[in-house]
């Protein structure tokens, strides 16, 4: 598909039965997550794609363009959101999908994660995607445009697994905003599990050993 976003992609053993879509965050790239490949140790092959946002101006650093899934309009980024921007990624993160299962992998073998802004997104789109996919990482991240939730999702999604991780002590994307999102989720009754740890805006091994038990008895 030759309107995709560009992306890495690597394989972890022969003839994959499963694809792993991972966001990055605001202003970095598709690279800054492939050394987890070699920390999770999954026994099965595995496809990972990882995306490179497009370049937009983004409103709260002063209009510099760089790499967003959409504008962060204030330093409240639960308040007044980029509809529009969210919208348009969900739309790039549905044509990755949609390669994954031409290729022959399962939408419940194709999974979403993203850190941050691509934690975001992986919630948005993965509860919003057509297709039962096999689970949805959010790192660091929160649920964007919730009111759009209850008309948008599908039954499916209800039931599909979601691992929401976040630092305590995170100055970027506050904690009580994480744990706000993953509340409200539990509260309407989707599969969620929730992780919290002694850190910043960042990912520790703690969380990485975590997010492979996850995967491996998903996978």
């Amino acid at each position: 598909m030759s309107d995709l976003l560009p992306h890495i992609m690597l394989l972890s053993g022969r003839n994959p039965q499963y694809s792993v879509i991972w966001l990055h965050g605001l202003g970095a790239s598709g690279d800054d997550f492939v050394p987890i490949v070699d920390e999770i140790h999954l026994p099965q092959a595995v496809r990972y794609i990882f995306p490179h946002a497009p370049k937009r101006p983004v409103t709260i650093n002063g209009g510099f363009i760089m790499p967003a899934w959409y504008d962060i309009r204030s330093a409240d980024i639960g308040g007044e959101q980029d509809e529009a921007g969210i919208n348009a990624s969900q739309q790039e993160v549905e044509k990755l999908i949609a390669q994954e299962i031409a290729r022959g992998i399962a939408a419940n073998h194709i999974f979403l994660a993203g850190f941050s802004q691509g934690g975001a997104i992986a919630l948005h789109s993965g509860l919003r995607s057509k297709h039962k996919l096999g689970g949805i990482l959010a790192l660091s991240a929160y649920l964007p445009l919730a009111h759009s939730l209850p008309q948008a999702t599908s039954e499916d999604a209800l039931s599909t697994a979601i691992f929401m991780a976040h630092g305590r002590n995170d100055p970027v994307v506050p904690y009580m905003l994480g744990r706000a999102s993953a509340e409200e989720l539990l509260k309407r009754g989707y599969a969620l599990e929730w992780h919290e740890y002694a850190m910043q805006h960042t990912v520790c091994m703690e969380e990485v050993d975590a997010i492979a038990q996850w995967l491996k008895q998903r996978m």
